[in-house]
């Protein structure tokens, strides 16, 4: 059995998010190794930034706000986006001294002995009075299942393994997704490819005027609505549609973006629609989104009926001790940003509130 050690939080990712929480932690007095300890199961620093394709450079990134106390500056725009922020997030946790430990998977969280929770990983285990989860939806993604798809003779990727555009070079290509990767994709398949089709369940819808911060809360709230329900959260830009920027006008004019409904099976050749369309594919790549990563959590039994975790500002209703940071409206950077300081409040009155079992 692994060793037991106790601490007072535990926070599992160390992503945006989960760097964000470790921050305010540290600035707020909790010493890392004695009262908090951040595990993640990533090889290095970087997050999920460190898993995006070469072609992501830092310059196409939309809305990557600075993490809290460091601002990231000098970033080469040509570089690969998981360059940059890797060596960013890597600096970080060397600056404010985060001490993440890595790899760690983290197998489950339960109900230990005097109210804490017990966190099980790959290591050790942890008996902590709190934990904030801040695990993304880069390790979760989404494969939607259609008829005949185990007939298909091609191949069939996800967003989560895209190696970039040259790999597709004259090959006939159906991109399957409506957000912001699927356009990404679809723009830069386009030149190598011989053939392109983009597929979505609803027309894109395109946003021309600027994303101000006004449209960013009623974004946000939108997402928080599902969430304080109890609902699964949707992406924020699921609400807010796609920025109708260069790129996009001159996709839309030469056809690339030309966009079909989303066919109803897939044969050995390709994907067809019951009006009798087909279309011929060598690859289908499903930029289709991602989930939250939550099975760990399971043994808590913090799932609503609607399949979400009902969260009250970061705090998971079910239990006080949870906080979800980089979940539902928290997903985008800034909002994590924010979160992590929020959780680490609400931790802190809560840990007041509670003292520690002899």
């Amino acid at each position: 059995m692994n060793d037991v050690r106790e601490v007072e939080v535990v926070v599992v990712g160390a992503g945006q998010a989960g760097l964000s929480s470790a921050y305010h932690l540290r600035r707020t007095g909790f010493e890392p190794d004695r009262d908090f300890v951040v595990l993640d199961h990533s090889p290095a620093p970087g997050g999920a930034w460190q898993f995006r394709w070469p072609s992501l450079t830092y310059g196409k990134v939309h809305g990557m706000h600075a993490l809290p106390g460091m601002e990231l500056t000098d970033a080469d725009p040509l570089a690969p986006s998981s360059e940059v922020i890797g060596a960013y997030f890597d600096r970080y946790e060397r600056t404010f001294d985060l001490r993440v430990r890595r790899p760690v998977d983290v197998h489950a969280v339960r109900e230990g002995p005097g109210g804490r929770l017990l966190v099980e990983t790959s290591h050790d285990t942890w008996a902590t009075r709190a934990l904030i989860n801040a695990t993304g939806t880069w390790d979760r993604p989404f494969w939607p299942r259609y008829p005949g798809q185990e007939t298909f003779r091609g191949r069939q990727l996800h967003t989560a393994q895209y190696p970039g555009p040259e790999a597709f070079a004259g090959l006939r290509v159906v991109v399957v997704g409506g957000g912001a990767s699927g356009t990404q994709h679809l723009l830069e398949i386009a030149p190598y490819a011989a053939a392109t089709t983009w597929v979505t369940r609803r027309p894109p819808v395109w946003r021309e005027e600027p994303f101000d911060e006004n449209a960013g809360r009623e974004a946000v709230a939108l997402v928080e609505e599902r969430v304080r329900q109890g609902l699964p959260p949707r992406s924020v830009v699921s609400v807010t549609g796609l920025p109708l920027n260069d790129a996009i006008r001159r996709g839309l004019e030469d056809g690339v973006l030309d966009r079909l409904p989303m066919f109803d099976r897939i044969g050995p050749e390709g994907v067809v629609w019951d009006d009798g369309r087909r279309v011929a594919a060598d690859v289908i790549l499903w930029a289709t989104g991602f989930r939250p990563v939550i099975d760990h959590l399971a043994p808590l039994r913090l799932r609503e009926p609607g399949g979400g975790i009902r969260v009250e500002g970061t705090r998971a209703v079910a239990d006080p001790r949870i906080h979800l940071v980089g979940y539902g409206p928290s997903a985008s950077t800034i909002g994590a940003n924010r979160a992590g300081r929020a959780a680490v409040r609400d931790i802190r009155r809560l840990l007041a509130e509670e003292p520690a079992a002899a």
